[in-house]
């Protein structure tokens, strides 16, 4: 059975937040996004502790704070740390990659260019985390 997902989005361009958005309204379940438009913003609404997410989906490119930086301070922080963190970004250099695996990341995919692989990627990635024993519940 899946569950409702709470999913902070990290993302600054507005067309990724609608496709996002769109590909989450195609499924049966209704899952609660928050969205920051970067790291400093992602923080914020963490420390809030308002809603805590069940898991984090990420750019790496956004300004203010990158990925790297804001997931060096979500790994650093004792309440935050076991939130997964799944990396989608269209950067594919190795170094990124190691470097997030590194500090602790959940999953690393490159956003395809056509459409319909990023629905199914989407689509996978939500699954997963829906049918996943979190650490947060």
């Amino acid at each position: 059975m899946n569950k409702l997902l709470n999913i902070l989005l990290i993302e600054d361009d507005a067309i990724e937040v609608m496709k996002f958005n769109r590909v989450l309204s195609t499924l049966d379940i209704k899952h609660k996004i928050l969205e920051a438009n970067n790291g400093e913003e992602a923080i914020k609404i963490l420390k809030e502790k308002e809603t805590v997410p069940d898991i984090i989906v990420l750019d790496l490119n956004m300004p203010k704070m990158n990925g790297i930086e804001f997931l060096r301070i979500l790994k650093a922080d004792e309440y935050l740390k076991y939130i997964p963190a799944v990396i989608l970004t269209t950067s594919n250099n190795r170094k990124d990659i190691l470097e997030c695996y590194k500090i602790g990341i959940a999953g690393y995919l490159l956003k395809p260019l056509k459409y319909d692989e990023y629905i199914d990627r989407i689509k996978h990635l939500i699954e997963y985390w829906s049918r996943n024993e979190l650490i947060s519940q």
